[in-house]
């Protein structure tokens, strides 16, 4: 299935940038499933016969770190699509990072809005995360 890019010059976005915005979205399924799987730093050592460097880093607050960076990611995404519509930050959120299309949302998930209204605050949603991903 050929997917269409949307065109923001009005918002100031270039073509490249929206890609970008694209690619940091349809990392949110990933890293929604790191949060929920990785906890545990505890792992067995792995005995091979190949020497190993040492290194005494802190794995639990390595964890920790990465769990703190990428819940940011992902609460940038929540709340840029709850900043663009509240009623429609769950459908964005589908559509931008989980690539469901407009028909699918409109008649499975029940979307109460037309295409132009959705395709409309789906512009506003990446203007909106151009700025916030920015700070």
């Amino acid at each position: 299935m050929r997917k269409r890019d949307l065109v923001l010059d009005k918002y100031g976005i270039s073509g490249k940038r929206y890609k970008e915005l694209c690619g940091f979205c349809e990392q949110y399924p990933e890293w929604k499933a790191f949060l929920r799987e990785e906890t545990n730093t505890v792992k067995a050592r792995i005995i091979t016969d190949m020497p190993v460097a040492h290194n005494n880093g802190d794995a639990t607050g390595d964890l920790a770190v990465k769990r703190v960076e990428i819940a940011r990611k992902c609460e940038i995404i929540e709340e840029t699509a709850k900043e663009a519509s509240e009623d429609l930050a769950s459908f964005l959120i589908k559509s931008v990072c989980y690539e469901v299309p407009y028909t699918y949302l409109q008649t499975v998930e029940e979307m109460p809005c037309s295409r132009s209204c959705f395709y409309d605050t789906r512009r506003y949603f990446f203007f909106l995360l151009d700025r916030n991903k920015e700070k």
